[in-house]
């Protein structure tokens, strides 16, 4: 490893306190969705400090910002998420369900780490522009709303990403990887329906019934399930049932929506086909409906070539390692949840012997924490969840770590989670995923040829261009 390398991770090394109070502020705010304004001002106000520059509500956003250090190109792009969710309030460090507002939000994705570990990334890059003079630009972007607004595709419909030569980052999880393989792309849109009230008893002539259009439109979207990709979910959620009155004919009712497919292309055109239930349920119940748009993003494009850069800095720096008390608290906590003995990782999926390597490395170590480096792959992967990462994706090649910050098999939007996000471990996660995309990063600022066969490999897996699924006119809003 070069001196110069060294310098950026001894300066993320040297601001770990300030990395740990990140992530410590941002669980405590625990914004929902676009609605991350403590969140977003605190990040701008402390990067500022930092030196960078500061830009704030990028693409008509008010919660997205970036945060840019250097000049001139290869322009290197670091994505931070910092939206919590509902639900999940939780103390931290407990190992017994414990809310600390009955009801309300909490880190349940661990995105609080995840913005703190971005943050880790952008300051050691900018400790190795500033020691070498080198030209190159660091960018952090702060990308709210991806439990629910999915910010990062409408940065991409206003063409944001197409700046960079590439872009890196990382999510909290239950092992230590280099992720590959797609996901689901995902559009969410809301029907209301309104229709007119009536006495369901005297006068049932004279009413139309929303909630009749609601059940109708699912109706026929089960038939439709038939008729759509293997890969393809369709998702739905009465949001108002008009009312708890049986005698009184339903004036409104709405749904919301969630059209999954392994492709946007395909996403978009099955968004199409339920668009047309809705407007037959609507003729068959006499109503008429308001469509409202929430979000829609992409796919991921895999990159093996920064896979692999990401890959040999992680296998160079090695993962967290934890103290006998938090050895302990991690096995305390796996015991409160179904799955702990699971294999972990993308590839012990797909590869029966990475599951047995990974298997034998988990008995090895003998605690729930995954102390431990997946083997990479580079096979085909699928992953049915959705993220917006995938919108970048398409637009710049793009790579991103799992670091582990929770014990093995804990539940995704979980108060495991919540508890595990506020203690060391979480704070161990985000500053060695700050190292790791830091110093691959620095490869990437050193060595334009990896970027330039980056770029080729991304020209080949996407020569069949992006299909935005975020209208021209859509701005991000949250489901009612």
């Amino acid at each position: 490893m070069s001196k110069e390398k060294q310098a950026a991770l001894a300066a993320i090394e040297e601001k770990r306190q300030l990395i740990a109070e990140a992530a410590d502020h941002i669980w405590e705010f625990a914004e929902l969705s676009l609605m991350e304004e403590k969140s977003a001002a605190f990040y701008c106000e402390l990067l500022e400090r930092e030196g960078f520059q500061v830009e704030r509500g990028i693409c008509q956003i008010e919660t997205a910002f970036s945060a840019s250090f250097g000049s001139g190109r290869p322009v290197i792009g670091l994505l931070a998420e910092y939206d919590a969710l509902s639900g999940l309030s939780q103390k931290g460090g407990s190992l017994v369900r414990e809310e600390l507002i009955p009801g309300g939000t909490g880190h349940g994705c661990g995105h609080n780490l995840l913005g703190a570990g971005a943050l880790a990334a952008a300051l050691g890059v900018k400790a190795y522009l500033e020691k070498t003079g080198r030209q190159g630009t660091v960018v952090l972007y702060g990308c709210p709303g991806e439990e629910g607004g999915a910010a990062k595709a409408f940065m991409a419909r206003d063409g944001l990403w197409k700046s960079l030569d590439g872009a890196l980052t990382w999510h909290p999880e239950d092992v230590n990887e280099v992720c590959t393989g797609s996901s689901n792309s995902c559009i969410q849109v809301q029907y209301k329906f309104t229709g007119v009230a009536s006495h369901a008893a005297g006068a049932p002539d004279k009413g139309r019934s929303a909630l009749d259009a609601v059940e109708l439109m699912n109706i026929g979207v089960q038939f439709l399930r038939e008729h759509m990709s293997d890969k393809a979910r369709v998702h739905y959620a009465i949001t108002d049932g008009g009312g708890c009155s049986p005698n009184v004919v339903q004036p409104r009712a709405s749904v919301l929506y969630m059209v999954r497919s392994n492709h946007v292309a395909e996403a978009v055109e099955l968004q199409k086909r339920v668009d047309r239930i809705a407007r037959g349920a609507a003729l068959m119940t006499d109503t008429t409906f308001e469509r409202q748009f929430i979000d829609g993003l992409a796919d991921t494009v895999s990159n093996h070539v920064l896979e692999q850069v990401l890959y040999d800095n992680f296998k160079e720096l090695g993962v967290p390692e934890y103290t006998d008390e938090e050895h302990s608290f991690a096995d305390a906590l796996a015991k409160t949840y179904p799955g702990s003995d699971e294999i972990p990782g993308i590839a012990a999926k797909y590869d029966g012997d990475v599951k047995e390597q990974v298997r034998v490395l988990r008995e090895k170590k003998g605690h729930a924490m995954n102390e431990f480096l997946a083997p990479l792959y580079k096979g085909e992967a699928f992953q049915a969840g959705s993220t917006d990462v995938g919108d970048v994706s398409w637009l710049t090649p793009t790579a991103q770590i799992h670091v582990a910050a929770w014990p093995n098999g804990c539940p995704g939007h979980s108060w495991q989670n919540v508890s595990c996000d506020r203690t060391e471990i979480g704070h161990k996660a985000a500053v060695h995923a700050g190292k790791v995309l830091a110093a691959a990063a620095v490869d990437l600022l050193e060595k334009p040829e990896i970027l330039k066969e980056a770029r080729e490999e991304f020209a080949r897996r996407t020569k069949e261009r992006y299909v935005c699924p975020i209208p021209e006119d859509a701005v991000p809003v949250v489901p009612e």
